[in-house]
């Protein structure tokens, strides 16, 4: 059979329903196999970024793989950004791309050029993939597609990169003759019985214990037996941003997101614990802030990470390091969960969370009145109340309104969620809420800046032709307003690339949305809100609705900087955010 045949049988074999797409010669006999496979729908978007975008969410709404196709050159180097947020975010996820004919491709022959549109893509890669490799022999196929798909998915996941060039794809093989390579390969991330232990027995000994638990729970259908764990513990539980799902807001063991900009009861319940047990999540400086010392302080810390230099990382003390998978660890753990002593210390200790949580909401009352233009924490707060039990939700990754969007969402039981919040790249709300409408099969709701908008807005034809239901809402900020907030900061308001004043041009967005024949909305007050934001979400079809947002509103709580005596800048504490409050919040045994 032809190589790219075998490519898409291949594909097909692993339940993949959909492989997102960029035509191009370089891929000619590629882009025609997939065309020709009755069991896969190709995906054809208009920028390869979008492809991979698209890809990277796809796989983690799935729990498959996600899969782009792309050809030589400016096909491979423009899906570049997306597969850097596969890999920072463990996203398993395979990049298929072509390539000029062997005998044309330049080796080591010093030139930089020979093939038609070649590049040196694998080397190009290789620092963000897994794996990541040129196919120059045919019946080496199947040894790569193998190689690849284990890698992807074993250990800490990632993305990987297959290169096919146009004489290889076109190659005649059989199957028979196709070398393989080994997928019962040992996968060493299971904890030791000791480590388990030694967490039971800390549990035990604590009266403030409190787990953050992050996204690596998700791999490995782990979201069950966490749940699990949570009701048998019974003790305060914080998630990272993008694990937000692992828990509905209204949980009694919620306590939120803790970080540099965080609800105050999220970091006062960290701070305060005597035990923190932090499982599949990274710890980065978002979340712990930039004073490693100073995190819980007073705590017992155990992290359980399936990456061993995750756990090398820090400077802080740790007394138990666990090299796992997450869901090998909970389960582990569940199965010695006979040794565990839940007594009123830890009864105490939750309620007295609960009740922070209480007293410290993050939409007070003033943010819900305004006369002119619409408060943003308003907003998400009234779009949480109009979403389905089960809608997909798809926040932008950069830009000042994502902060508010993690800060306000109460998200419901079966709501998914999810942004590529590690590399923050603009562009990233719209081919992600494409990929994951089509491996959701659902309403899928976005909401991206009207800046970070303009990077791919090229695909709302792509979600107009397919009549995705995605509806799009757009925090109309007429500019970056991230770049003006930290202009104002830090550079007395010299704004220059922020908005109109300063040679940015944003498009009148509700005319470019009609024109691809969305229908559109907007929202400019408070009064009717909440019913258009039912409008849009009731409309068939695709919809766009535009949120002429204020642009006035710092973001709150935070973590502030300041200058120390000899005039450099000093991050505050977790406890220490802005605005300040007068009374004290700390638990007291």
């Amino acid at each position: 059979m032809k190589l790219s045949d075998y490519v898409w049988k291949y594909i097909e074999s692993l339940d993949v329903k959909h492989v997102f797409m960029f035509p191009g010669g370089g891929a000619m006999h590629l882009v025609d196999s997939l065309g020709r496979n009755n069991k896969i729908e190709y995906v054809t978007l208009l920028h390869e970024q979008a492809c991979a975008m698209a890809a990277e969410t796809y796989s983690r709404i799935s729990n498959n793989l996600g899969v782009a196709l792309v050809t030589t050159g400016p096909g491979g180097t423009n899906a570049i950004t997306g597969v850097a947020a596969a890999w920072l975010e463990s996203t398993p996820m395979i990049v298929i791309s072509g390539q000029a004919k062997r005998a044309d491709l330049k080796g080591d022959s010093g030139v930089r050029q020979r093939g038609n549109q070649e590049i040196g893509i694998v080397d190009i890669v290789s620092s963000i993939t897994k794996y990541a490799v040129t196919v120059m022999e045919p019946n080496d196929i199947k040894y790569h597609l193998d190689r690849a798909l284990f890698e992807c998915r074993s250990g800490r996941p990632g993305p990987v990169w297959i290169d096919i060039p146009l004489d290889v794809q076109a190659a005649q093989i059989s199957e028979k003759d196709l070398k393989s390579y080994d997928l019962n390969k040992p996968d060493i991330s299971e904890p030791e019985e000791k480590d388990v232990l030694r967490v039971i027995e800390l549990l035990n000994k604590s009266k403030c214990p409190v787990i953050i638990a992050g996204q690596g729970i998700e791999r490995n259908n782990g979201k069950e037996s966490f749940r699990k764990l949570v009701e048998t513990l019974r003790i305060p539980v914080l998630t990272s941003w993008i694990a937000v799902e692992l828990m509905e807001f209204d949980c009694e063991y919620n306590l939120g997101k803790p970080g540099m900009v965080a609800p105050r009861y999220s970091n006062y319940t960290l701070q305060d614990s005597d035990f923190v047990l932090a499982i599949g999540t990274r710890l980065d400086p978002a979340m712990i802030g930039y004073n490693e010392s100073d995190l819980a302080p007073l705590a017992k810390k155990v992290v359980v990470d399936i990456d061993q230099a995750e756990l090398d990382k820090f400077s802080f003390d740790i007394d138990t390091k666990i090299c796992s998978d997450a869901t090998l660890f909970i389960n582990a753990l569940l199965d010695h969960i006979n040794g565990y002593q839940y007594d009123e210390d830890k009864a105490k200790w939750l309620e007295s969370c609960r009740k922070l949580k209480e007293k410290y909401p993050i939409v007070i009352d003033d943010f819900k009145d305004s006369d002119e233009r619409v408060n943003p924490y308003f907003f998400i707060d009234t779009l949480s109340d109009c979403l389905a039990g089960d809608d997909v939700i798809i926040p932008g990754s950069s830009g000042a309104g994502i902060d508010v969007f993690w800060l306000c969402i109460k998200n419901k039981k079966d709501q998914r969620l999810l942004a590529t919040g590690s590399l923050g790249s603009m562009g990233y709300g719209i081919p992600a809420a494409i990929g994951a409408c089509l491996a959701s099969g659902k309403r899928t709701i976005c909401v991206e800046g009207d800046g970070s908008l303009q990077l791919n807005i090229q695909e709302f034809a792509s979600i107009k032709g397919m009549n995705l239901p995605l509806k799009i809402f757009v925090n109309g900020n007429n500019g970056y307003l991230s770049i003006m907030n930290m202009q104002r900061s830090h550079f007395e308001g010299n704004f220059v690339g922020a908005n109109a004043s300063s040679h940015l041009f944003i498009p009148d967005i509700i005319s470019v949305a009609e024109a691809y024949g969305f229908k559109t909305f907007e929202i400019k007050d408070h009064q009717n809100a909440k019913k258009t934001i039912k409008d849009v979400l009731s409309s068939d079809g695709p919809a766009l609705c535009y949120v002429h947002m204020r642009t006035d509103i710092p973001i709150q709580p935070r973590v502030m900087s300041h200058v120390t005596e000899n005039g450099s800048m000093k991050s505050g504490t977790l406890k220490e955010l802005w605005p300040p409050i007068e009374d004290s919040n700390e638990y007291v045994d």
